[in-house]
């Protein structure tokens, strides 16, 4: 593997930070060297939020990056100001939802995932974000969709939340590349 680095980026309550967080559960469980490292504002929704998430098979030493292997953008601002941290040859996942704008780089796979519309037609409204961290699994092939479902069961929702999963489930298997 060596090492897989990975940034989501959106607005709080878009569930960018559950996307990483379940990302480095997922490599933990399969016994990776993993670091997450979060960004957001204060607003509990709308404003800003991101994530670097580092996967590696050797000891992660910091958790920043400047070039990552695959970028989420689920909105315009993020795919504006993260579009140019995809490393050549990396993956752009475009939430085309809500984001009407192109790519601009020719040197990078683009996948236009839209998310809202397949989390409506599975029932799963709220599962946008489950719809793009499948992709971004499908297309990095950075963890494993079992573990990444353990993580749902185990750690993303339990308790009150444990009745969404198969419907997570769902939404996560639903984009295919």
């Amino acid at each position: 593997m060596s090492t897989t680095k990975l940034f989501f980026a959106g607005s709080g309550g878009q569930g960018i930070i559950l996307m990483g967080q379940m990302v480095t559960y997922a490599a933990m469980y399969e016994d990776y060297e993993t670091m997450y490292y979060p960004s957001y504002g204060p607003e509990m929704r709308g404003g800003t939020a991101n994530c670097t998430v580092i996967v590696s098979d050797k000891p992660v030493s910091s958790p920043l990056i400047y070039d990552a292997d695959c970028v989420v953008a689920m909105n315009l601002p993020s795919l504006l100001k993260f579009e140019s941290m995809v490393k050549p040859g990396g993956v752009l996942l475009i939430n085309s939802s809500i984001i009407d704008r192109k790519a601009t780089r020719e040197d990078i796979r683009v996948l236009e995932v839209p998310t809202m519309e397949i989390a409506k037609e599975i029932g799963n409204p709220r599962g946008a974000n489950m719809v793009m961290l499948g992709a971004a699994i499908r297309a990095t092939g950075v963890v494993s969709q079992e573990k990444i479902e353990k993580v749902m069961r185990e750690k993303a929702f339990t308790g009150k939340k444990a009745p969404t999963i198969p419907l997570n489930i769902v939404a996560f298997e639903s984009f295919k590349i």
